[in-house]
This record gives structure tokens, sequence and C-alpha cells, in this order.
């Protein structure tokens, strides 16, 4: 299991109460992740080639990508490395937001966001993870609210504050904090998922705009987008 992702420490749990052996895989990015059930490894593969060679030597019987959406470079390894070790790979990924009566701006990266904000707002909140604070740093005359897990590195722009936290959130929390710091513009990933669309909710409500970085393309694989069918899939790997 690629994991990181609440859609895969549920399925681990799943799996494990089926008496099946799941071995959870995380990037090792975030100081302190939550931590599925079962085994745990920490760290990168090396690669396509080397996921294949783990996958071969464990006697691997099927790879689930449950990965973030925006994790695209663990995306294209899995598929190579799947298919290299002769292993079947099923990707889970959660649907990505769809708008509703809301003001958004698609984008297809953090630069692009960075220049579209320049047209709607001085007071932002940056919701899209540390590691994309550097697309950022060149915006002077905006105000930042950027928040992450984890502290974030340099560059970061000049005038930002930093918040550490994580989800789930609620819409009440998300409103509050986006009236105390007159936050005018949200900027976020297509993450999907129910943990952090609050926000979403509380900018619709105070009418602000909100700018969305489309997800990746990944290579063509096998996919579901909720755990129940990935449950099913696995069973079915294992019953063949």
């Amino acid at each position: 299991m690629l994991g990181g992702t609440g859609e895969a420490r549920a399925l681990a749990s799943a799996l494990l109460a089926r008496g099946v052996h799941v071995v959870s895989s995380l990037a090792g990015r975030v100081a302190n992740p939550r931590l599925p059930e079962g085994e745990v490894r920490i760290g990168g593969f090396g690669g396509p080639d080397g996921l294949a060679r783990w996958l071969t030597d464990h006697e691997a019987v099927a790879v689930v990508d449950a990965t973030h959406p925006f994790a695209e470079r663990i995306g294209t390894s899995a598929v190579a490395g799947a298919k290299a070790a002769n292993v079947p790979l099923l990707r889970l990924q959660r649907p990505g937001w769809q708008p509703r009566h809301d003001d958004w701006h698609w984008v297809a990266s953090l630069d692009e966001a960075a220049e579209r904000i320049q047209e709607l707002g001085d007071r932002i909140f940056l919701t899209s993870g540390r590691q994309g604070l550097a697309a950022f740093a060149h915006c002077a005359r905006q105000w930042f609210l950027a928040r992450c897990v984890d502290p974030p590195e340099p560059p970061l722009p000049p005038n930002i504050e930093i918040l550490l936290d994580r989800g789930p959130y609620r819409v009440e929390g998300e409103r509050a904090l986006m009236r105390e710091h007159r936050i005018d513009v949200l900027v976020t990933k297509d993450s999907g998922g129910d943990m952090t669309a609050a926000k979403l909710l509380a900018a619709r409500e105070l009418g602000i705009p909100v700018v969305v970085v489309r997800r990746p393309e990944r290579p063509d694989a096998h996919t579901v987008h909720d755990v129940a069918a990935a449950l099913d899939w696995v069973s079915a790997m294992l019953e063949g």
C-alpha cells in the first residue's frame, strides 16, 4: 500500500481486519505522520526499478496506490514498478472537488496561481502545502496566511504568517479564521475529500474567490474512488 492518506489508513485497517498482511509505505515528508495500522515502512524505493525489486523480494501479490492526488512522482513510479514486477496495481483516488455557485479560478500550477492572485486580492490564504510556498516568494505586494503541517523552508513571500495545523477542519472555524485575517483570496489544490473541504464552504459563504490548482496527469491505471471498491478489488486479487 502506497499510503499517506485517510483512504489508505482506512483500507489498511479493513484489510487487516480480514486477516490480510498489509505493508503501508509512507514517503516520509511529514515529520509526525498519522500512521496506519499494521506494518509500516517510511522512505522512497529509489524509483520504479527499486519498487519493482521490493515487490519481487517481498512476494507482493497486489499494489494499491492510495497516495495524495498530487503525489505525481510516486504515482508514476507505482505504475512502472508494478508493471516491471508483474504485480497488479490499483489506484485509490478520491474524487476531486466540484464548484457549486462558487467563484473558482482553475490554474495548472502554483506558479500560475501566483500570477492569478495579482488580479484577485491582497490578503491570501495559502492551503497548498509547505513545499509550494516558493512559487509565491516573489509576491511582495500581497500578505499571506499559509497553513502547513510542518514548518516551511525558504524561499517564502516577504509578508507571511505561518499557521501550523492539520485537518480535519470545521466550516465555522474556517469562516472565523478568514474573517479574523481579512482574507480576500483562497488558494488550494484540488485535493478532494472531506478533511479539508470546509475552507471551500467558508469561502462560498463569505464570497471569497478561490484559486484551485488542477491535479497533475498520471499514467493510466485501473482506478476506484472509495475504500469499499478498493477492498473488493484486493479481495478479488487474493481469491484469484
